[in-house]
């Protein structure tokens, strides 16, 4: 669980942002019929808090929103939020921060390049594979995929972050998308530059060549049937630590839950993977590596 200044400092982060978006929508909002009578009522709990506990919640080691909410919120944190509303009234409640945390995670969450990237693809799944057809929540959204642990009925997760374990972007797909379609379609790579690894599955020439073009090396690891190429001494080093990406996807599944079967709606699931990624953009310590450190070392003790 977050410390107590911490906690502060993300909600300050997150009501001084929801305060001057709610002044941007204001000030550019069409003008209405002044003659009728308009419901402006504030909610007991604002928006800024129900974001904040989304966040903390996924920041914590609770696997149930209920239990958090209830045990702990009400019970042990009145001095954060002194007026708390019940359960069903919260659940209520998130559908009105989707587009909130959506444009703050956009603006404030996502780190910029540095030259270096990883992307990778992870898988989401909705429900045990054996029970997709009976699968109604998110009938039409989803679709059956593979990944390396075999068939799964969900989404897939696409990230890319830089040596730092930071996110740099992401994007949501159904499970049977190709993963190189994403970057094909220029929908994931726009922030970055430089250097990208992924492994086997972004081989493409097609792919290759157009991200060239737009400033991007695309490297990863060669199949088995394909003739070996020449290699930077550098970029062998950065893409043997690929295993960091598979780390911050282990981090978001295990810590911050993106993958679990109690989703109720496709609102919950979006408010609670946006909340999941941006809970992530506040833990203390990230996955990283220390790339000058490793390349120094080879170089030394390589033959002359």
């Amino acid at each position: 669980m977050l410390s107590n200044y911490k906690v502060t400092e993300i909600f300050f982060i997150i009501d001084e942002f929801d305060k001057n978006f709610e002044k941007i929508v204001s000030d550019n909002s069409l003008m209405q019929d002044t003659t009728l009578k308009q419901r402006n009522r504030k909610t007991t709990l604002s928006d800024s808090e129900v974001m904040t506990i989304l966040i903390l919640f996924h920041s914590s080691h609770y696997r149930d929103l209920k239990h958090y909410y209830i045990n702990l919120v009400k019970n042990h944190m009145k001095k954060e939020f002194p007026q708390t509303v019940s359960y069903n009234r919260f659940v209520e409640l998130q559908k009105k921060v989707v587009v909130k945390l959506a444009i703050l995670l956009k603006i404030y969450c996502l780190e910029k390049c540095n030259g270096i990237s990883y992307i990778d693809s992870t898988a989401i799944r909705v429900c045990h594979i054996k029970r997709e057809k009976q699968h109604k929540v998110f009938k039409g959204l989803v679709q059956k995929g593979q990944c390396s642990f075999g068939w799964f009925f969900g989404f897939k997760l696409h990230l890319i972050i830089n040596d730092k374990g930071e996110i740099l972007d992401f994007i949501i797909t159904p499970g049977n998308v190709d993963g190189r379609k994403p970057l094909s379609d220029m929908n994931l790579h726009k922030r970055i530059f430089g250097k990208l690894f992924g492994d086997k599955r972004y081989i493409s020439k097609d792919l290759f060549e157009q991200l060239f073009v737009d400033g991007i090396h695309l490297i990863s690891k060669i199949k088995k049937n394909m003739k070996n190429s020449l290699m930077l001494l550098q970029d062998k080093i950065v893409l043997k630590k690929r295993a960091l990406i598979e780390t911050v996807n282990d981090e978001l599944k295990n810590i911050c839950q993106v993958e679990h079967i109690r989703h109720r709606s496709f609102d919950n699931f979006i408010t609670n993977l946006l909340s999941e990624l941006i809970a992530y953009f506040f833990f203390d310590k990230k996955p990283s590596i220390n790339l000058h450190k490793d390349i120094v070392d080879v170089k030394r003790l390589a033959p002359a």
